[in-house]
């Protein structure tokens, strides 16, 4: 039965903190220079500028400080300046068949014999049907599941994992292929510990690793070098494994293993590794096969996983553009991001958001103080934006903010706007190999003792975050465009407007009319429009008095205007208005009215106060440009003024 564990936040904490030593240690573990290498081969470091053997297992120590072509083997002799790792050369050598494999670029040059054993020669054509088999399936679960099962059936261990790896460097199994009766470790998690920062790195360089027999005490190197210094193993086939290596796995009941590494874009992913319950020794064909085998699969999951994240992104831009469009107008930033028909939150799923911006803070959802969030922000390393575990990462900060486990911080650009998610705890199960408490283990460093399923109630974290990361990057930036470009919009649009009254200016109505006018005569007329005598305000009552008069009067020929019309102040007391769409009488008609309204009184602190207007009123006709219309209507507005004002002139 699988035991059920609760786990307290200050055990978490005990527990990371038992978890990086390990990985420390682990990564001081000198794993490439261990000086010794499994027993049922040889190994010889050849200096490659004489052809002498430097350095030889001690199994072979009768062949060190002589040539390799005094071996005895001509074959053994050419492989040592053509042959490489990739392909052996078969060759008879001291009277047994080897396989040689050869390290090209190591120095001094490794060279391995692996001696043939003839009922271990596994037939290579069932890795190429499997390859076969394996190439048109495009889910990334069940071509785990699939190419697990194939690895068994060729190379006949008793068990075959796969290992994925996530982005804290733990690892998952997702896929388990055994022999009836062996414990399922199908979905169980496992350590970083387990696979060391060293050992990952091996991977990428050297594809496969066997250990023949975990009960080999292996064979010492000896070398006849001034220097002592230990040969790099790394790139070995017979490298021998670290005593803690070999103890864990034989903690795990495994006596022999061959791993295969899933390698994406550079990074290890993932792995293979088969398990076997008694020694059990494969040829270096079939590895090589098998390594071909993985790198396919690799091939195929990265794919996969390409055009999950494609779709994946689109439908995010989808979700972006649909929240961030309205921010493009004159919407409220607020109203735009957190109250429209689609939200922040609709993008990066969270408890609660704050939004800071314009000097403004707003809140959706459940969130702390606002005030206390994003002080708790300003502590926090700006390098790190996202948090999945506050109350286990930085306890001293999580108190200020109860309830809030994971937080993701989105600067929108300069001067302290952002969006902040919030997440609360979620307890989670997580099934791991192996109980991962203290007891499990004869101290901090060693290896679990036992490997059974052991579950575990997790708390202090939120729901990770993951690719909601790039999503609320991608979303920041675009809202900072948004802003931007209304920003600009803005500024361009006060460039057109009247700052006294809000009406357009004289630089608008040029541009404007000059467009209208420029093709064929279009159906429009202009008001030019006057104030009577508004000098005589200025003079007796004051500019303020008088710039308070000009705005109401603004805003009454706004009111009066057609929605198609511009209303235009060209500066002083004087005015326009294009009516588009209109002849000669629908603009006298709203000449009219726009005299009518000015004519109200208007009040203006304690005094009120009655402006008149005079208006001249001309349709455009066919062989005017924008300024002649204008001149034409300005005539005309004098022509009312001579008639004693008050009026429209045609």
């Amino acid at each position: 039965m699988t035991e059920i564990s609760v786990l307290p936040i200050d055990d978490a904490r005990a527990r990371n903190d038992a978890e990086a030593l390990r990985l420390q240690e682990c990564a001081a573990e000198p794993i490439r220079l261990i000086g010794r290498i499994q027993s049922h081969g040889i190994l010889l470091a050849v200096d490659e500028s004489d052809g002498r053997i430097v350095a030889a297992s001690d199994n072979a120590s009768g062949w060190l400080g002589r040539s390799a072509a005094d071996i005895g083997s001509d074959t053994l002799a050419w492989a040592v300046t053509h042959a490489a790792a990739v392909d052996p050369v078969r060759a008879d050598v001291g009277g047994g068949i080897h396989d040689i494999i050869v390290h090209r670029g190591s120095s001094p040059l490794l060279v391995e014999l692996e001696p043939v054993d003839p009922e271990l020669e596994y037939a290579r054509s069932g890795v190429v049907s499997a390859i076969q088999r394996l190439a048109s399936v495009t889910d990334p679960d069940a071509l785990r599941v699939q190419a697990a099962a194939e690895i068994k059936a060729v190379t006949g261990y008793d068990r075959v994992l796969c290992y994925a790896f996530h982005d804290d460097g733990h690892g998952q199994i997702v896929a388990d292929e055994r022999e009836p009766g062996m414990e399922p470790y199908l979905g169980l998690h496992f350590p970083a510990s387990d696979i060391p920062a060293q050992a990952r790195a091996l991977y990428i360089e050297k594809r496969s690793r066997v250990i023949v027999d975990t009960d080999d005490p292996g064979v010492a190197m000896s070398t006849v070098l001034a220097d002592q210094v230990p040969l790099d193993l790394g790139p070995s086939e017979l490298r021998a494994a670290s005593p803690h290596h070999l103890q864990f796995m034989r903690n795990m009941g495994q006596a022999a293993t061959l791993s295969l590494a899933i390698v994406s874009d550079g990074r290890l992913v993932g792995m293979f590794t088969c398990a076997h319950r008694t020694p059990r020794r494969l040829p270096v064909l079939l590895r090589r096969a098998l390594e071909v085998l993985a790198s396919q699969v690799a091939m195929q999951l990265t794919a996969a996983q390409e055009i999950h994240a494609l779709r994946r992104r689109l439908e995010a831009r989808e979700r972006r553009v649909a929240i961030v469009a309205p921010l493009y107008g004159r919407r409220d930033a607020a109203d735009v991001l957190l109250r429209g028909e689609r939200t922040v939150l609709d993008l990066v799923p969270a408890d609660g958001v704050l939004l800071r911006v314009g000097g403004a803070v707003h809140a959706l959802g459940t969130v702390p103080p606002a005030d206390v969030l994003l002080s708790v922000v300003d502590e926090l390393p700006p390098e790190r934006p996202d948090w999945d575990a506050l109350p286990l990462d930085r306890p001293d900060l999580a108190v200020e903010i109860p309830g809030v486990a994971g937080l993701l911080d989105v600067p929108l650009g300069s001067g302290g706007d952002r969006l902040v998610f919030v997440r609360s705890e979620v307890a989670r199960e997580m099934q791991w190999l192996g109980d991962q408490r203290a007891d499990n283990r004869d101290d901090d460093l060693s290896p679990r003792r036992s490997f059974s399923a052991w579950r575990e109630s997790v708390t202090g974290r939120s729901l990770p975050w993951d690719d909601h990361r790039l999503d609320a990057a991608e979303l920041g930036a675009e809202i900072q465009a948004a802003l931007a470009a209304r920003r600009q919009a803005e500024l361009a649009e006060l460039a057109l407007r009247d700052a006294l009254t809000g009406l357009h200016n004289r630089r608008f109505l040029g541009d404007r009319l000059d467009a209208l006018m420029a093709g064929p005569t279009p159906r429009l007329a202009v008001i030019f429009l006057d104030l009577d005598d508004f000098k005589v305000i200025n003079d007796t009552r004051g500019h303020e008095v008088g710039d308070a008069v000009l705005a109401a009067i603004g805003k009454r020929l706004a009111g009066v205007a057609r929605s198609s019309d511009m209303v235009v102040r060209l500066g002083g007391d004087e005015f326009v208005i294009v009516c588009v769409g209109a002849g000669q009488s629908d603009a006298e008609y709203v000449a009219r009215r726009a005299i009518t309204a000015v004519g109200e009184p208007i009040a203006v602190d304690a005094a009120v106060l009655t402006v008149s207007a005079s208006a001249g009123v001309v349709a455009a006709e066919d062989g005017m440009s924008a300024s002649d219309l204008l001149d034409a209507a300005d005539a005309a507005m004098y022509r009312s003024k001579r008639e004693g004002g008050g009026r429209v002139s045609a």
